[in-house]
């Protein structure tokens, strides 16, 4: 499914937000009828994420106005770049500007953002996943704005992939009956363990968890649990568990945590942090 398809009802509620009963001030101050070339430029470096979102929204004020794509979801953008044009109804445009770059300054922002992550671990084999801390009713969008950033999306929400958290552990008695419940429900679905300590490791995976995440450790924690999950995979004579590091990791240190050993590292910053692209809209008339 394509992204507009998936995005419109999201940009149909943030238009109805915007102009309630009407923009008072376009619909005073410009003449009905006038016309304009609406361009939007980039005023800082970042990757592009969001663009056939921004349309959706302009398509939404205006069916008649024309929107022309310059450059490609991914794209590398420098200062002063274009990144679309939309012509048409002056009217049109005005109302749809603010929808239009909240949404292209924010999903740019995420996919930025990403792409720094990314590029901190690059050669290491080690895979930057996204979390759920997500703005609420903006998951898959922010989602995708990580994937065109070059990150991989972790479990969509709580329906898709088991992840055992302390919480559920307190509730269940221990790692190894939670993971015995779960088996019991022979799903195929995989079952990844969050660990604190290097105790639980050899917990989760003598359960046979299919991922361990370890939470908030040190690197010297870290290296001493890639033995342990090495162990558990050997004895295995597979892959499993996989190993995936979660909580505190920033750009200053994420490359520290991808060791030998480490398949994923999780970022909530992706998405709960991620400071929106400077994206302005200049109007030629």
């Amino acid at each position: 499914m394509k992204i507009e398809t998936i995005a419109g009802p999201m940009v149909n509620l943030a238009l109805t937000e915007d102009l309630g009963s009407g923009d008072i001030t376009t619909d005073c101050v410009v003449p009905e009828g006038a016309q304009a070339v609406g361009r939007a430029v980039a005023k800082e470096e970042g990757v592009l994420a969001g663009r056939d979102v921004a349309k959706l929204a302009f398509s939404g004020t205006d069916p008649s106005l024309v929107f022309e794509g310059l450059l490609t979801e991914g794209a590398l953008l420098k200062p002063g770049v274009e990144i679309f044009r939309v012509r048409g109804g002056a009217r049109g445009i005005l109302k749809a500007e603010r929808t239009a770059l909240n949404f292209l300054q924010r999903l740019s922002g995420v996919a930025t953002l990403t792409r720094r992550f990314v590029e901190a671990v690059s050669g290491t084999g080690v895979v930057i996943l996204d979390t759920r801390k997500t703005t609420p009713g903006l998951r898959v969008l922010e989602k995708y704005a990580v994937a065109v950033g070059g990150g991989t999306n972790h479990r969509f929400g709580l329906f898709d992939m088991y992840l055992v958290k302390d919480n559920h552990l307190r509730l269940a008695g221990g790692i190894g009956e939670a993971v015995r419940r779960i088996r019991d429900k022979k799903s195929d679905l995989p079952v990844e363990v969050e660990v604190r300590t290097l105790d639980e490791v050899k917990e989760a995976c003598d359960a046979g968890a299919d991922r361990v995440m370890l939470d908030n450790m040190s690197v010297d924690d870290v290296r001493k649990a890639c033995e342990i999950v090495k162990s558990a995979r050997a004895r295995s004579a597979g892959k499993k568990p996989e190993l995936e590091i979660s909580g505190g990791v920033d750009l200053t240190d994420v490359r520290d945590y991808a060791l030998d050993g480490v398949d994923y590292i999780s970022v909530g910053a992706l998405t709960h942090s991620a400071p929106a692209l400077d994206i302005s809209l200049v109007l030629d008339v």
